[in-house]
């Protein structure tokens, strides 16, 4: 991996980060993934969750999992993949879960995609609404993924609420009035690099003047790197400048805004106390 002429922000030693959505059994990271989790480490990212997109990549997180303490597993089929559910589909999943509980954290990313439309949008609400019942009935927070798709992505969710154990929209996209509702449903909004673009204004908005213990802060690597490194390959140690970013819009210390999103995170994934040391 090339060093970085960006240099990243500094935390303290009793500060550290949980990248919340992060894509690390994609063939960006099949080369380096060491390396790139030992950066990671030593710039205080303590956690990854590796996000599952379909039933391939739901068991790369798991083994990705297994091998590395820092990473948590999420299993789910993203809306771009629907076509690929059989009726045996979501069985297989709730499966996995059973046999590899420790590893999982929650169940996405699941939602509805209108900009890419590999699925006909009835086709997408049909198992969205059916994943999200599947995450209720395993008792976990789910990752949602909405891409100009707010106003039914909305309706689903509040059809299917309350959410007992939670869970986040992803890679926000909306401005402040969606973000007031989305957090009404008990969800956390999760901020990514995104927000340090210059043309990022709902973002900026939604980072500045949402409640902190509304947020978590993401990669979802290996795309959409911060502004430092826009068009570039993102890794988790780039997090730095997505938590600079928030902690600057709001006037508080970067160590403010890694601590209480990374409580945030552990609370909602039912992360291991021992991150916390």
């Amino acid at each position: 991996m090339k060093k970085s002429h960006a240099p990243l922000p500094l935390l303290t030693q009793n500060a550290f980060l949980v990248d919340s959505h992060c894509h690390l059994d994609m063939d960006a990271y099949k080369d380096d993934l060491d390396t790139v989790l030992e950066q990671a480490y030593q710039n205080h990212v303590r956690c990854v969750i590796s996000i599952g997109i379909d039933e391939k990549s739901s068991r790369q997180a798991i083994s990705l999992a297994k091998k590395y303490d820092m990473i948590k597993a999420t299993i789910g089929i993203h809306p771009h993949d629907v076509r690929s559910i059989q009726p045996e589909t979501l069985d297989i999943l709730a499966d996995l879960i059973k046999v590899n509980r420790t590893h999982v954290a929650g169940y996405g990313e699941i939602g509805l995609d209108y900009v890419k439309n590999y699925a006909p949008p009835e086709l997408q609400r049909t198992h969205f609404r059916s994943q999200l019942a599947l995450a209720k009935e395993l008792r976990l927070p789910v990752i949602i993924h909405d891409r100009d798709a707010h106003d039914d992505t909305l309706r689903i969710l509040q059809e299917a609420a309350p959410f007992e154990y939670g869970g986040v929209m992803h890679c926000f996209s909306g401005n402040m009035a969606l973000a007031r509702q989305v957090i009404d449903l008990g969800f956390h909004i999760s901020i990514p690099g995104v927000v340090t673009f210059k043309n990022a204004t709902d973002l900026q908005e939604v980072a500045k003047l949402a409640p902190l213990t509304s947020l978590l802060i993401e990669t979802d690597g290996p795309f959409l790197s911060p502004a430092p490194w826009r068009g570039k390959r993102n890794v988790p140690a780039f997090l730095l400048h997505t938590a600079q970013a928030i902690a600057d819009l709001r006037n508080i210390p970067i160590n403010e805004v890694a601590r209480q999103t990374s409580a945030n995170a552990i609370a909602l994934f039912q992360l291991p106390a021992t991150l916390m040391t």
